[in-house]
């Protein structure tokens, strides 16, 4: 008889803490999204307005397509939020003690907050995949091309691209303009080396993307000796080019990287190192593409731990402190991406180490308000 009365009410606790935390998750949602537009997207919104003159038909959809990068933003803070006020709550009227006393431990009162967590994460990192792209995409389309009336480019141009094998230079390649939707290139010039010296130039007025491959006509091989004169080799009408790319990945640097999924960024990071770019910055975006909404997890617990306190809680104490240490995660978070984009430190681990050192702080702190049960 005992196991299914411990069955049946586990479940009801579950429920009832998810119950403390729903009201307050959706405060936050609403209050730190207030806060963030507030702070930042209204201001240019209103500068768009008046300044250059823009319709408030064009603004409110800038400012609808530009909300969900804010609500992603304010999930950890609201799942901070809701952990820290439903605790509090629950502490103040003494609910943890009668649960403590019943021989639930706080780690086991805290587990459905810990799931929870991890579903919201992973919702959240959803967004952040496919509906925040998007309508970044979007809202800087309408930014450009109806608000402030520029012209849809339709080529690159002065494409560098730098080969190495074994930390030597191999080849570099510069292409003047190219069309990302057809592959058309031109004023193509090709330099191959040898012993870090030029051995080799290529030119080409144009070229193109033909069934898979690159193609240069109408150029030219040059042979360069090692005192550095040049001589003609032989000219042709058409010649492969080696370059393994698309032409969607020779012009992956030209979009920004904030309306690009994890796919397109991965694209961009072997496109920039192809041509000999830094890609410090790019992979560090894309480690916190993918860390940032598990921070939901790590904040939750830092909530419930703080809120478990006894203290007498309110919804303006709860969204202070709540501040406090959104503010001290993305402090840790700018300081850590400053050394990863630096190279000081793996980017890995500096994506990863604001998450590991709230982790640390709310394992402790859970570890001590169990003791204190």
């Amino acid at each position: 008889m005992k196991g299914p009365r411990v069955c049946t009410r586990l479940p009801i606790l579950d429920r009832f803490i998810l119950g403390q935390m729903l009201a307050p998750f959706l405060f936050g949602i609403m209050s730190f999204t207030v806060i963030l537009v507030a702070g930042d997207l209204l201001f240019r919104l209103a500068k768009l307005v008046i300044q250059n003159g823009v319709s408030l038909g064009t603004v409110l959809r800038l400012f609808m397509y530009s909300l969900p990068r804010v609500v992603v933003l304010t999930i950890p803070m609201s799942c901070l939020l809701a952990s820290l006020l439903g605790f509090g709550s629950m502490s103040s009227n003494s609910e943890l003690v009668a649960l403590k006393s019943a021989g639930i431990s706080f780690g086991r009162i805290t587990r459905p907050l810990v799931i929870s967590g991890v579903f919201i994460s992973i919702i959240a990192f959803a967004m952040n995949e496919t509906i925040v792209p998007a309508s970044e995409r979007i809202a800087a389309n309408v930014l450009r091309y109806e608000a402030l009336r520029r012209v849809p480019p339709v080529f690159r141009e002065h494409v560098f691209i730098r080969e190495a094998s074994k930390g030597a230079l191999r080849r570099v390649l510069y292409i003047g303009s190219v069309k990302p939707k057809t592959g058309d290139m031109t004023d193509i010039l090709v330099q191959e080396f040898e012993d870090g010296k030029i051995s080799r130039i290529v030119t080409a007025p144009r070229g193109n993307w033909r069934d898979g491959a690159w193609w240069m006509y109408d150029g030219q091989v040059f042979d360069v000796g090692t005192a550095g004169d040049v001589a003609p080799l032989f000219s042709f009408e058409r010649q492969s080019l080696s370059l393994s790319m698309t032409p969607s990945e020779l012009n992956a640097g030209a979009s920004d990287p904030s309306e690009m999924g994890i796919g397109e960024l991965l694209a961009t990071v072997r496109s920039a190192e192809l041509q000999g770019n830094d890609t410090n910055e790019l992979r560090m975006m894309l480690h916190l593409r993918i860390a940032i909404p598990w921070a939901s997890v790590v904040l939750v617990l830092v909530g419930a731990a703080v809120g478990s306190r006894p203290q007498r809680s309110s919804s303006s104490l709860g969204l202070g402190l709540s501040v406090m240490i959104v503010f001290a995660y993305y402090v840790v978070m700018s300081i850590f991406k400053a050394l990863g984009d630096a190279g000081f430190i793996p980017v890995i681990i500096a994506a990863w180490a604001p998450n590991a050192s709230f982790l640390a702080v709310g394992s402790m702190l859970t570890r001590r308000a169990n003791m204190l049960g």
